[in-house]
């Protein structure tokens, strides 16, 4: 038996967006042909940015289809008209590598202890010229949600645009732009059961934004290639349901006895889980839980696949000796009682040969 917790790296294909897919692959068109069969396709397309703008409360040509949420944040941070850049000091590597990467002044958000941002240090980093703020809506390693709309309040009062990267919200919790109301927002598709490879930017109405890919007149000049019309319309299918694990979560982390739980005192994510024991080391746990059928991850996995030191946890002063021990535990639309049960007994079994060994 496998099973299958690692959903904040990606999530199983949900069915539906499987069938939007293969409807897709049967249509030959291109998107941007006038006859017969570029207008289906285009009309494929068009029903899924529908659908991708009905998720997150906004108009369909707000929604600029890209390949992934690391585009879409490169994207917004290089082609935003500022002449600064504000991040948080725990924003995914897309996020703060693209700002240096621009070329622009960089200032840092400290956070505390829970991985929260401090909102008087960004005060004092807005007076200045013009500046983008980027502040994630939930973190993806703790899972620790950010108080974006207060950002968005502050960053008003000086004249800054906003910016949040939402790629592990879309389906998890309530998810509008209008609501809230920012600059920019970054869309995933493959983090809640939408096919790998498919993303999106939506762009605030009158807010101009110079293109990262040129070439071509797509997605209304903004972004230049030919559209990947099967993973958008798999995109489409997806971004409109929900999953509902919080109390799944929650008897999870009823059996993390003596772990430390990131963040557990301010609001997180419904499906996130990222503990620590003292005295074991990410990288053997990674492989003991895989032994036992259970995937997870170390929530500062890079793209080597090795573990990594989690600037997040660092930015949260968590000691060395806890943070090299951080694993994260993330819950997705298919997970189900018998996952947790499995989880439960594999962490017992792990945990008290760790004691035994300790104790010899």
């Amino acid at each position: 038996m496998r099973t299958y917790l690692d959903h904040n790296a990606t999530s199983r294909l949900r069915p539906e967006a499987r069938a939007a897919m293969l409807a897709a692959m049967e249509c030959t068109g291109n998107a941007s042909s006038v006859h017969g069969e570029g207008r289906a396709a285009r009309m494929i397309m068009d029903d899924a940015r529908e659908q991708v703008a009905r998720a997150v409360g906004v108009i369909a040509p707000m929604v600029v289809f890209t390949s992934g949420g690391s585009e879409a944040n490169n994207m917004v941070l290089k082609g935003a008209p500022v002449e600064r850049i504000i991040v948080s000091a725990v924003e995914h590597p897309s996020v703060l590598q693209a700002a240096t990467a621009s070329g622009k002044p960089v200032g840092i958000i400290p956070v505390d202890g829970n991985g929260v941002i401090d909102l008087g240090a960004l005060e004092e980093l807005l007076h200045g010229p013009k500046a983008l703020v980027s502040v994630m809506l939930a973190n993806n390693e703790t899972g620790v949600v950010q108080p974006v709309a207060e950002v968005i309040r502050l960053a008003q009062q000086h004249g800054a645009l906003v910016h949040s990267d939402a790629v592990q919200v879309l389906g998890k919790m309530p998810l509008n732009f209008a609501m809230l109301p920012l600059d920019f927002l970054t869309l995933s598709a493959h983090k809640s059961g939408g096919p790998c490879g498919i993303g999106a930017v939506v762009i605030r109405d009158g807010v101009v934004v110079d293109p990262l890919l040129h070439g071509g007149g797509q997605e209304l000049r903004r972004r230049a290639g030919t559209e990947n019309l099967t993973a958008i319309a798999g995109f489409g299918a997806a971004a409109d349901l929900k999953q509902d694990v919080k109390a799944l979560r929650d008897r999870l982390e009823a059996e993390l006895e003596g772990a430390v739980i990131f963040g557990k005192d301010v609001e997180r994510l419904p499906n996130t889980t990222c503990f620590a024991f003292p005295g074991m080391k990410a990288e053997s746990l990674l492989m003991a839980f895989d032994l036992e059928g259970v995937a997870v991850s170390s929530g500062s996995a890079c793209s080597s696949g090795k573990v990594a030191k989690s600037h997040v946890l660092a930015a949260m002063g968590v000691k060395p000796e806890i943070s090299e021990a951080a694993i994260r535990v993330s819950l997705g639309w298919d997970t189900a009682g018998q996952d947790i049960e499995h989880f439960t007994a594999a962490w017992r079994k792990i945990r008290d040969r760790h004691k035994a060994r300790a104790a010899a």
